[in-house]
């Protein structure tokens, strides 16, 4: 009885980790299909017509569209000028704009100049190895961003002197999935192989 307790136990445990990630996709998938009824609804409250959703929806797409195109060809449009200069005599507002903007502009521009690699530093003590986001230098200083599993956006802020890290063949791709999946998904045993 106790050995088939645990059979059922262990199945039990295994069925749920092999659903867990589908249950997040559609948890994922189900926030965006809630947030857009919800925009759907309030552009439907004010005209009453499908038509006119459709079409403020369709424009919407558009507008983002050619915005995004702007952006690769001449960098920032009028529009996102404006509302930044309008921000940025907004005390608070301006600082959360401005750092939210430099985080995502380290994961999503090929401007060479952000920085956009991956390290391994010691951390939180020595002979302990994690990936770290290098997310700015000066000189022979490094200021690293230690993301905990298997949430990736939180984590710790350290800086760190050039000669305690050691570079890494992973993009920001790779370290994020090998934190998400707490591990599991690392194929870099030769880097693992190297470190002391």
């Amino acid at each position: 009885m106790k050995a088939l307790t645990k059979k059922l136990l262990n199945n039990f445990l295994i069925g749920i980790f092999a659903v867990i990630p589908i249950v997040i996709i559609l948890q994922i998938i189900i926030f965006v299909k809630d947030r857009l009824t919800d925009l759907f609804s309030l552009v439907y409250g004010y005209a009453d017509s499908y038509l006119y959703t459709f079409v403020v929806f369709v424009l919407s797409f558009f507008i983002l569209v050619s915005i995004g195109h702007e952006i690769v060809i001449k960098g920032r449009p009028l529009v996102i000028r404006a509302f930044e200069h309008i921000i940025d005599r907004i005390p608070f507002l301006n600082t959360i704009y401005r750092v939210l903007k430099k985080v995502i502009n380290m994961f999503t521009s090929d401007d060479q100049t952000i920085a956009k690699e991956v390290v391994y530093v010691e951390y939180p003590k020595d002979g302990i190895w994690v990936p770290a986001y290098v997310t700015n230098r000066y000189e022979n200083k490094y200021v690293l961003f230690i993301p905990t599993s298997p949430n990736p956006t939180s984590g710790f802020t350290v800086i760190a002197d050039k000669s305690k890290v050691i570079h890494s063949e992973m993009d920001i791709e790779d370290a994020t999935s090998f934190i998400v999946s707490v591990g599991v998904d690392y194929d870099k045993a030769n880097e693992m192989a190297k470190l002391p």
